[in-house]
């Protein structure tokens, strides 16, 4: 008898899941802190209006998208252990420097209290001066923050493909994805009571002092599956089982030759998921950031009420239950249904494809005026079944990457894939910032399907968030229509 037969299998791949789900919360509190209190806290100090916060958000995106594209070959280069240890410090510290963003501006412009920044006319040139300065030093803040998150992606993604065979990697990607759900659902019951005990700067300070807490776990936990001490012989056999069907098999230790940015940009596969990515990651993120602005704008709940609170919450609760269960369908139908990994991850994004059509009913519900219920809920309702529509597409379309390319490149690739995100989300959150602003001031010359001012400009992002994914899905599948894996040449 095979004495691996005998040996029961350790389960250390998913004590490894739940450091990448805490990693990826974190990341997400982190990015949140500034939704969450720039319309409540931040503007009335700075005079911002919503063109201020888009250049803010817009900018922060196309710098993601940008690091993203090095630190995808940095993780390769690097390493998962160091390299992730690196990612967090450096967004860790970004995400603190945000608190002395007020007091370098009233340094700057000689003003020696909060209460004498808020006090400033509106509209006056002290003001624009006060938005200006302010502005420029959240953008370096959210620079370095950027600079780091960067690398959440394609350091959990790689070691994702490192510690679960092909068939388990949708699951355990959804599970640390739901990372970013928790981190949404977790955000606003924390960091508005912050910031409303102890000021908005305080928010920033602990909320990113997390990061620092898991960089130290990380280092005693981590090592690779063949050298961790953890993982006994029959885990390490079942991570890889893949060894034995791929075709052209190797040691699953050796992650073979690196790839070149050049040779990445010649494949096809490699174009599928940037395609996905830069269609769909900013709708996302118009969720994240804009959200808690669009409750504030439309109906007058602050996030710091409970009201307010209540709406994110339940918002992202529907996403976090809803799409833990988008990485296990694939799975469902390579056990039950025998299709390879590639075809049933396509079958359940096109199905989640479908989900974000519910927010084309958002924006009518919340104008309904017969409403049992407060229009508020159905927005709240709505977002959240199509938020979690895209976390369980995220899932399978990471996993797309490990399914086609070899583990050298999986981080490079992925870092390629979240740079067409961030471009596709600096698109929309720019677009959202300025079109918001300009239906405001325009007001009721401002229309579009028999909506007016604000709310049609919210139509129109609605109507944009609920196609891309099927019209992302469908460049796709033409890309690459059936499996087929990337063999690097010596």
């Amino acid at each position: 008898m095979n004495p691996l037969q005998t040996t029961k299998m350790t389960n250390f791949r998913w004590m490894i899941c739940a450091m990448l789900f805490f990693a990826t919360t974190v990341n997400y509190m982190d990015r949140q802190v500034l939704s969450l209190t720039w319309k409540d806290f931040i503007a009335p100090e700075f005079h911002w209006t919503d063109a201020d916060y888009g250049t803010i958000t817009s900018v922060f995106s196309i710098l993601y998208a940008v690091f993203c594209l090095f630190a995808g070959k940095f993780i390769d280069w690097m390493g998962t252990k160091k390299g992730y240890l690196w990612a967090i410090f450096i967004w860790s510290l970004g995400a603190c420097l945000h608190a002395f963003c007020g007091w370098v501006t009233m340094q700057v412009e000689g003003i020696d209290s909060v209460a004498a920044l808020k006090a400033v006319e509106a509209g006056s040139m002290t003001a624009l001066s006060i938005a200006t300065v302010s502005v420029y030093l959240f953008l370096f803040c959210r620079a370095v923050l950027a600079l780091g998150e960067s690398g959440n992606f394609p350091a959990a993604i790689k070691v994702t493909a490192e510690y679960f065979p092909k068939k388990d990697r949708a699951f355990a990607t959804s599970i640390f994805n739901a990372g970013a759900s928790v981190g949404a659902l977790a955000a606003p019951i924390s960091i508005p009571p912050l910031a409303e005990a102890f000021g908005w700067e305080m928010a920033f300070i602990i909320i990113g002092a997390l990061g620092f807490v898991w960089m130290a776990l990380w280092v005693f936990i981590y090592d690779k599956p063949n050298k961790s001490k953890h993982v006994n012989a029959a885990e390490l056999t079942y991570i890889n089982q893949d060894v034995e069907t791929d075709q052209d098999p190797k040691d699953a230790n050796d992650e073979g030759k690196q790839m070149s940015y050049a040779k990445a940009f010649t494949y096809k596969q490699t174009w599928s998921f940037i395609v996905g990515k830069f269609m769909t990651d900013g709708v996302w993120w118009f969720y994240l950031f804009w959200a808690p602005a669009y409750f504030s704008d439309q109906f007058h709940y602050k996030t710091s009420s409970g009201m307010g609170q209540l709406l994110i919450f339940t918002l992202y609760a529907i996403v976090t239950i809803v799409s833990i269960f988008g990485g296990y369908l694939p799975k469902l139908f390579v056990e039950k249904r025998g299709m390879n990994p590639y075809a049933g991850r396509m079958l359940a994004m096109l199905i989640f494809a479908f989900f974000p059509l519910f927010a084309l009913f958002a924006q009518p519900l919340a104008m309904w005026q017969e409403s049992p219920i407060d229009p508020a809920w159905w927005p709240a309702i709505i977002i959240g079944l199509a938020g979690a529509g895209h976390q369980a597409w995220s899932a399978n379309i990471f996993s797309t990457v490990g399914d086609m390319f070899p583990k050298a490149a999986i981080a490079t690739i992925t870092g390629i894939g979240a740079m067409a995100g961030g471009i596709g989300s600096m698109l929309i959150n720019k677009g959202s910032g300025n079109l918001f602003t300009y239906a405001e001031n325009m007001g009721s010359q401002f229309t579009f399907m028999g909506y007016e001012g604000k709310p049609a400009a919210y139509m129109i992002v609605f109507c944009f968030c609920a196609v891309a994914y099927l019209i992302g899905w469908v460049i796709m599948k033409s890309l690459v229509p059936k499996y087929k894996p990337i063999v690097v040449e010596d």
